[in-house]
């Protein structure tokens, strides 16, 4: 059975995200993707939201010929991991090894988002190499440089590793740019989880300038935003002073 899915999504839930959920399938729908991967920063409350509007399935089966795979988009003492095919707690500030030891314990695939992308918190080759890695996301849409993308395919190539592709998307329009195409036994998280394994081929396509530019504007208004809610509610906690 072959897959279309994008591996590599953002939401609201996101800090630095803007795309509403049910709109993010519409699009993936309309675009022919069979399903995505939700992978928020250091959160699985979009996955939540998902299962309580019926979108997703406690078993990894698809509802209604599309599947969302649970996932999460872990930021580690060193970088950037994508946990797939797992539900995971906040695991911010984590050592990358670790991180990667609680996701095959759960069953799932831990991935290093673009890698050598070090303006966006990839991880560096003296970490990547001490890992035992289920597949390597080589072709990122809103790489900051191209030579990223490269070195990332270099570096999957020499460890025999497996590679995917993904959008990155933070808005909806974003959606299934990048994706990776499957060749799965069964249309299931598990059965995606299991074709990445044996190595799957990818949609490569950039984002458009206008795109990149307006992911970088959201990352900023929303950091910006999440700062000042942070100091606001710390004012509000300290005591007043007399």
């Amino acid at each position: 059975m072959r897959l279309n899915i994008d591996l590599h999504c953002h939401s609201r839930f996101s800090a630095d995200g803007v795309a509403d959920p049910e709109e993010m399938v519409a699009v993936a729908r309309s675009r022919g993707l069979h399903g995505f991967a939700i992978t928020d920063h250091n959160t699985c409350a979009c996955v939540d939201y998902y299962m309580q509007l019926g979108l997703m399935r406690e078993d990894g089966m698809p509802v209604d010929g599309f599947l969302i795979i649970p996932g999460q988009e872990i930021t580690t003492r060193a970088g950037h991991l994508l946990a797939l095919g797992v539900r995971l707690p906040d695991l911010k500030g984590i050592e990358p090894a670790e991180a990667a030891r609680i996701i095959h314990d759960h069953g799932g695939l831990a991935v290093p988002p673009h890698p050598y992308d070090y303006f966006r918190a990839g991880i560096r080759e003296g970490v990547l190499d001490s890992i035992e890695w289920d597949a390597v996301e080589v072709f990122n849409a809103a790489t900051t440089l191209r030579r990223c993308n490269r070195k990332a395919y270099e570096y999957a190539l020499a460890r025999r590793l497996p590679m995917t592709a993904g959008s990155d998307a933070h808005h909806a329009e974003m959606i299934g740019v990048a994706y990776t195409i499957l060749e799965a036994d069964e249309f299931s998280v598990a059965g995606v989880l299991g074709a990445i394994k044996k190595g799957p081929e990818r949609m490569e396509r950039y984002l458009r300038k206008r795109d990149a530019l307006r992911k970088t504007w959201h990352n900023l208004f929303r950091r910006s935003h999440a700062r000042k809610l942070k100091a606001a509610a710390k004012q509000k906690q300290s005591p007043v002073s007399e």
